[in-house]
Parts: C-alpha cells; structure tokens; sequence
C-alpha cells in the first residue's frame, strides 16, 4: 500500500538527498500545486536526477476510486483539473517508489 507523506516533507527529503548524494539516492520526488480556475499542476522525478517521464499519475476520489490517469511528461509534469469529490493523487513509480500527496495537501 502506498504510504501518505506531507508534500511539504517529500520535497525537503528529495532535496536532501540530492544535496548530500546519498549512495541509494533514487528517493522518488512530487509534488502538486493549483495554478488557478480549478487547474493542478504535478511535478515529479528521482532525488538522483533520473527522469521520471512515463510514471503513471492517478487521480483518485476520496474512495480511491480512479478518475483520471494520466502519466509524467518529458519536462517532469502533469497537469489536470481538479475533480468533484477529490481525494488524492498517486505518483506511481513501482514498489517503493509510490508517493500519495492527499487532496488537502494541494494549494
């Protein structure tokens, strides 16, 4: 089951790891933020610098049920307007690599 960390943590970890080049630095990094009108815009990669382009993005109501899939682009996002009854989103990278950022994490 994919664990439930505070963005805010998640981007301090990420960039901790990066800093210190830690020896098992392929800590999965995301983050989400509303950019306006109801839009939100996800970022994320490798506390290495490895792309995370391709990794798939649900989108999940608050009964985690899926309602909108999508994947990382080229330039490290996904972009999505915000559902009714929205829970979170699931950054999934693989075992031990999944980051949920809950929906009341998102400003």
């Amino acid at each position: 089951m994919p664990r439930r960390v505070p963005t805010g943590f998640v981007m301090a970890a990420g960039l901790a790891f990066g800093l210190a080049g830690g020896a098992a630095a392929h800590t999965p990094v995301a983050a989400c933020y509303e950019v306006g009108d109801g839009l939100v815009l996800c970022e994320g990669g490798y506390s290495d610098g490895a792309s995370a382009s391709g990794t798939p993005i649900l989108v999940r109501d608050a009964e985690g049920e899926t309602v909108i899939e999508g994947e990382i682009n080229d330039l490290g996002e996904f972009e999505f307007e915000k559902p009714d009854d929205f829970g979170d989103v699931l950054f999934d990278g693989g075992d031990g690599h999944q980051i949920v950022i809950p929906a009341s994490e998102i400003f």
